[in-house]
């Protein structure tokens, strides 16, 4: 028997909310994040829970106990209770009753292995009972304790009814899959048979998934098999995987976060900013990343002019896509540049009237560019001498 002992099932505001429903009658179970993250050992966010308990018996129940209750997602089954400032979706078991690839109508199930069966992979369709027990009604532990990312039931079936798990696959493959294992095949042969199915999503759902996947630790894999099944392809026009599996070894080097932005520019493709509706400061960050790729400014230049982590990003970017390896001095020159921000010792006054228009600011770029050859050493005297 698999139980969960970790703190969060045993917390007082969460068992109060069990408690809450089992007293009536209804069944509660953990179920989701919170199962599937603490059986992998990754850190938990959310708490979310299931029952057979209808939304208004829920929210009823709630005010009874004397808990707030919001109708977050009351159409479709979900009622956020909150106890001392913890809040706790709770949704009452569904069955898919209709889909058409981008949205489902549901009805309410009454057993937990209807809304098993309705879920997307096998290792989210895990549940734990109040005391940390573990249910498992499709036997998707197995897969889980494995870190396969697999289709519940018929794949096929399951993308149809939302052609979004196309994306979740390789995301969740990204974060959870055993890269030694690779993907699942089933799961890539409908994922081919159907990736046509994406152009039914709007931008926003396809954009959210696509940097969700690339903030992964690594999802080169991920990538790589989506280009392979044409889904990259449908999703990011010229984009290529090639250089991804180089940036990501490169980030470790530089100590670098993933970054979704910075993966972005080395897939390349076009119309990103729409194809994935970039929010305009995302649509800077990608912007001056690839203005700076093909550029001549070295590691000073460029933390002089774009600060420390655009430098550190440009500069391994550009070695990912070029080969070789990052300078030994890097980050000593990205301190440098940045430190020297903002204290050019030349201003535009002290060439006036001399030079006025495109002469004067075509002057103050060459004394700033001798400037920053001279490893910020010229003085002003010497510059405008």
């Amino acid at each position: 028997m698999t139980r969960i002992t970790s703190d969060w099932v045993r917390q007082p505001e969460a068992q109060q909310v069990c408690a809450m429903l089992i007293k009536a009658e209804f069944q509660a179970y953990f179920v989701g994040g919170c199962v599937r993250n603490d059986l992998l050992g990754v850190p938990i966010s959310d708490i979310d829970i299931t029952t057979n308990a209808l939304p208004d018996q829920v929210i009823a129940l709630a005010k009874a106990a004397g808990f707030k209750s919001v109708p977050t997602g009351y159409d479709h089954g979900t009622v956020t209770v909150v106890v001392n400032h913890h809040p706790f979706e709770i949704t009452t078991y569904r069955k898919d009753v209709e889909t058409d690839g981008r949205r489902a109508v549901v009805a309410f199930a009454e057993t937990i292995e209807q809304d098993a069966h309705r879920r997307d992979f096998t290792m989210n369709a895990l549940y734990a009972a109040p005391d940390g027990v573990i249910v498992d009604p499709l036997g998707g532990l197995p897969d889980l304790v494995a870190r396969r990312v697999r289709f519940i039931d018929d794949a096929q079936d399951r993308i149809r009814e939302d052609y979004l798990r196309i994306l979740r696959f390789f995301r969740f493959h990204a974060y959870y899959g055993d890269p030694k294992g690779g993907l699942d095949a089933d799961g890539l042969a409908a994922i081919a048979a159907n990736s046509a199915g994406l152009e039914t999503l709007s931008r926003e759902r396809v954009g959210s998934e696509i940097k969700r996947l690339l903030a992964a630790p690594d999802p080169s894999q991920s990538v790589a098999s989506m280009a392979q099944t044409g889904v990259l392809a449908q999703v990011l026009p010229g984009a290529t995987a090639q250089f991804l599996p180089v940036l990501v070894h490169l980030e470790g080097q530089a100590g670098l976060a993933p970054s979704a932005m910075r993966r972005l520019a080395v897939l390349g493709g076009e119309g990103l900013k729409d194809g994935l509706r970039l929010s305009k400061s995302e649509e800077r960050v990608l912007t001056r990343l690839q203005d700076h790729l093909g550029s001549s400014e070295g590691t000073v230049e460029l933390a002089y002019r774009l600060g420390a982590d655009a430098a550190r990003d440009v500069i391994v970017l550009r070695t990912a896509m070029m080969g070789g390896h990052l300078p030994n001095d890097l980050e000593r020159d990205v301190q440098a540049g940045n430190a020297a921000r903002e204290t050019f010792p030349v201003q535009a006054r002290d060439l006036m009237p001399a030079l006025m228009g495109v002469a004067l600011g075509d002057r103050l770029n060459a004394l700033e560019r001798d400037w920053i050859g001279s490893g910020f050493a010229l003085t002003r005297k010497e510059l405008l001498s």
